[in-house]
């Protein structure tokens, strides 16, 4: 199979890429890399995968060293006639579109950066698998949709009409956009709805790694909501899993679907959304003594209030997915966390001193 994976330099997207590499598929990956946070980590993983950063320009291809069924090209998908070109000429049978501006926090302080990275972007991959005629496109959203919804775990039954966080309205956009291409043009979509991912290779800007970073260097951490919060901590293995059995197996038409009573996560287009996630919440202060258990040393804490755009906590129902694709989290919270800082330590050459870790 011939899949073109959006954001190969991300984390998701280069764990999805080395999975599907291994089981033989020929994957081209495409990345702008941005800016967004520390670049090198970005080009750290696509040497992982084997493309060798000095060789990295602008539509330039360049093959794999490690993975010869590995292609990746530095292209910006605001560009609509490359992203065209490229899936004319290498007729994609699927497209995983991870690449997006990400960020709740940082879309409040750069509404502009959501607008073209999520919302054009994502018109134009819904644009080329139309026209290439694309069997499956499997996209990104993100538990940030449910935004105001307090019922508690997150299904993909409830309504998410009141998000929270520009970054949040740009995802629920993303689902309705997949929608009305279903509807018009057959084109079998499915929108996963990721939950606070982690693991080795993640992002500098999320929690976890920010904790990491700040208890092994012995400076505070700022503890939001006081750590009365609860997140869904999903490890990246067992989203990767979920990904990969979605893309193997098409949406299609729910020939029940009632449109007086409206099931939200179908329809009687090819379209389909689902949670994925690890659907075992976990307190905040929780996960911060997890990772201090991991790294040896305890957290200096600094309490504050509730930020703007966040959620307190975040559960997800992950019925569907299991239902249909028999989907499992296997990947316990202290094993996670224990090979992401294992990671850490040693991507970063990290040396902690040991000391007693309280409670």
């Amino acid at each position: 199979m011939k899949v073109l994976v959006t954001g190969t330099a991300g984390f998701v997207g280069f764990h999805l890429a080395e999975n599907l590499l291994r089981r033989g598929e020929e994957v081209v990956g495409v990345d702008n890399i941005n800016s967004y946070y520390d670049a090198s980590l970005k080009y750290a993983r696509l040497q992982e995968s084997g493309i060798a950063e000095d060789l990295v320009a602008w539509n330039k291809e360049v093959t794999s060293v490690k993975f010869p069924n590995y292609r990746f090209i530095r292209m910006n998908l605001e560009d609509k006639d490359s992203l065209l070109a490229l899936c004319e000429r290498e007729g994609f049978e699927v497209i995983v579109h991870l690449a997006a501006q990400a960020g709740v926090r940082y879309s409040i302080t750069n509404p502009d950066a959501y607008a073209q990275s999520n919302l054009i972007s994502f018109l134009n991959v819904l644009e080329a698998s139309r026209y290439c005629q694309v069997k499956h496109l499997v996209y990104a959203s993100s538990s940030s949709v449910y935004g105001l919804n307090g019922t508690m775990p997150f299904s993909v039954k409830h309504c998410v009409d009141h998000p929270v966080s520009l970054y949040a309205a740009s995802k629920k956009a993303n689902e309705l956009m997949a929608h009305t291409y279903s509807h018009l043009y057959r084109i079998p979509t499915s929108g996963l709805r990721f939950f606070t991912v982690y693991g080795p290779w993640g992002r500098p800007d999320m929690a976890y790694f920010l904790f990491t970073e700040a208890i092994c260097n012995g400076k505070p951490i700022q503890v939001f909501n006081k750590g009365k919060m609860k997140r869904d901590f999903t490890y990246i293995d067992d989203i990767v899993e979920g990904i990969v059995n979605v893309m193997y197996k098409p949406a299609e038409p729910d020939v029940s679907w009632n449109p007086k009573r409206p099931d939200p996560s179908h329809s009687t287009a090819p379209y389909c959304i689902y949670n994925i996630g690890n659907n075992k919440p976990v307190e905040l202060m929780q996960f911060i003594r997890e990772i201090e258990a991991c790294v040896g040393k305890e957290a200096i804490l600094e309490m504050k209030e509730m930020q703007a755009g966040d959620v307190t906590a975040t559960w997800a129902n992950i019925d569907e997915l299991m239902q249909h694709f028999n989907y499992k989290p296997a990947t316990s919270l202290q094993a996670g966390l224990r090979k992401f800082t294992d990671w850490y330590k040693q991507y970063y050459a990290v040396q902690v001193e040991p000391a007693a870790v309280s409670g």
